[in-house]
């Protein structure tokens, strides 16, 4: 997928007001549009300018997409990190109302997909009707898998996209003290009651919807409410078991590893996973041998009274 800058689409500088942003469009669309201009060009190039206008023109999807910066190039191979749009607000009334099937794949990539599936996320959301009550917010917050595990509060800082006096395109920093449920699995919300945009007319504030995402863990994976590890372990351990220790969320703990044991069985530590008041969570431990390898002569020897003393043929139900 080919990155897409939007700033020389519309021939503007980076730090373009909005109004200069509008200008720019409404030149581009007159000289390009189809029924006017007959160069055979002339409908790519209308579409990718109203692309570039989509996004600019919307503060929100502008400071998202400014959060690339400059270090990008047209034309470049281009895939979204993993929760790019994390630690931004964006207003609960839905993050485009254009149809994004229309739009390139690297717009869907940013833009599309969570509208597309209905998952509620910092660019979805109901419309909301005119009321006194300000509109609602959501954002995506990155935690650990530790947090979850045992329940924190801690200080959030997210940027929260407006335009200035001079009408450019800035994010405010917005500070707020957040308690991470016990057990809160990625994709669930936490729900911050009067913490969205203000009221109109002294109405209520609305409030803040935060979507959870779990930064990548060393060594282990959720799935939902469970946790796997990957666990190393010796020939000697697998072939006459052995009691070693195993890392979990909560601390070391013993585990058994019974006799025989071979690489890819599954054993489980119930409750160790990400348990709430009323759903648990379990470990469950991937055991891999790890064959050492012979260091000096003496390993090498080992390795060959082994191989006289145990013959053992790993393909033989291979029928070779």
């Amino acid at each position: 997928m080919e990155f897409k800058d939007y700033y020389t689409s519309l021939g503007i500088d980076r730090n373009a007001t909005q109004d200069e942003v509008k200008r720019a469009y409404r030149k581009l669309a007159r000289k390009f549009h189809p029924d006017i201009n007959k160069e055979e060009d002339a409908e790519q190039r209308f579409k990718e300018i109203g692309e570039a206008y989509e996004v600019l023109q919307d503060t929100e999807k502008r400071a998202a997409y400014d959060k690339f910066g400059e270090n990008w190039q047209a034309g470049q191979d281009f895939e979204p990190p993993p929760n790019w749009d994390s630690g931004f607000e964006f207003n609960g009334g839905g993050y485009t109302e254009t149809d994004s099937s229309q739009f390139s794949d690297f717009f869907e990539s940013l833009f599309g997909a969570r509208e597309r599936t209905g998952a509620q996320g910092p660019f979805t959301g109901q419309h909301t009707r005119y009321s006194g009550k300000g509109q609602d917010l959501h954002a995506k917050i990155v935690i650990t898998l530790e947090d979850s595990y045992h329940g924190r509060k801690q200080s959030l800082t997210l940027q929260r996209p407006t335009v200035n006096e001079s009408g450019h395109v800035f994010t405010r920093p917005h500070t707020l003290q957040v308690s991470i449920p016990k057990g809160i699995t990625e994709g669930q919300q936490i729900r911050l009651a009067g913490q969205g945009a203000e009221g109109i007319g002294g109405g209520t504030n609305g409030d803040l919807f935060l979507e959870v995402a779990f930064a990548k863990h060393p060594y282990f994976v959720p799935e939902n409410r469970d946790i796997t590890l990957t666990l190393p372990i010796s020939p000697w351990e697998a072939a006459l078991g052995a009691t070693v220790a195993v890392p979990t969320l909560g601390g070391t703990v013993e585990l058994k590893i019974p006799p025989n044991s071979q690489t890819g069985k599954k054993l489980r530590l119930k409750g160790r996973g990400l348990s709430s008041a009323k759903m648990s969570g379990d470990q469950y431990v991937i055991l891999a041998i790890m064959v050492p390898a012979p260091a000096n002569n003496q390993d090498r020897e080992l390795y060959n009274t082994m191989k006289k003393a145990m013959p053992f043929n790993p393909r033989s139900h291979l029928g070779v």
